[in-house]
């Protein structure tokens, strides 16, 4: 009877769900790696000409609807009793607006995983920089990286949308594997 019942209830719940949810189980467990592409910005390709880091008037920013987006990410996280650890960011302002409206902190902004839009030829370091700390990952929370979809495509092949959570797997000294992806949140 038990065995009819598992089998109705796959039958009925979508594959999709089903996979959501092994997703959502293996966050909760923690030790895993968040790579998260930042929220929805104001329309537009790149950042401005002469845009600084140090200003984030001359960026390419959030829209009002990035922020709703990454408030809402946080919730969906929250709601889902994902156990997060460290936040840490691109030092451009779109990633650390998404993090803080997302998890209101930022613990650390790190040049690897900036923008590659326009960068290129920065994309092997960068890689080089952030495949040791994905890979050799330990914690017993959930790390989480904002960054962008250039880099996100360098690092592991994948364009996510904006506000997209790509779930990294940690795999030591053999990298790391996608489990799957999140999102938007909602």
């Amino acid at each position: 009877m038990k065995a009819l019942a598992l089998l109705l209830a796959l039958c009925v719940v979508p594959a999709a769900a089903r996979a959501d949810e092994a997703l959502w189980n293996l966050l909760r467990a923690g030790g895993q790696v968040l790579f998260i592409r930042h929220a929805t910005t104001t329309p537009g390709v790149g950042d401005p000409q002469g845009f600084r880091l140090d200003d984030c008037a001359s960026q390419r920013n959030l829209s009002r609807d990035g922020q709703e987006e990454a408030r809402r990410l946080g919730e969906a996280l929250r709601r889902q009793k994902v156990p997060i650890g460290a936040v840490v960011s691109s030092p451009w302002c779109r990633c650390t607006e998404t993090a803080q409206l997302a998890f209101g902190r930022v613990d650390e902004k790190w040049d690897a995983l900036g923008n590659l839009f326009g960068r290129a030829p920065n994309a092997d370091a960068q890689v080089k920089a952030m495949q040791p700390r994905i890979a050799g990952y330990r914690g017993k929370e959930n790390l989480v990286l904002v960054s962008h979809g250039s880099t996100a495509y360098a690092l592991a092949g994948l364009s996510p949308r904006q506000a997209e959570v790509l779930v990294l797997t940690p795999l030591g000294k053999d990298g790391f594997r996608v489990a799957g992806r999140l999102g938007p949140l909602r």
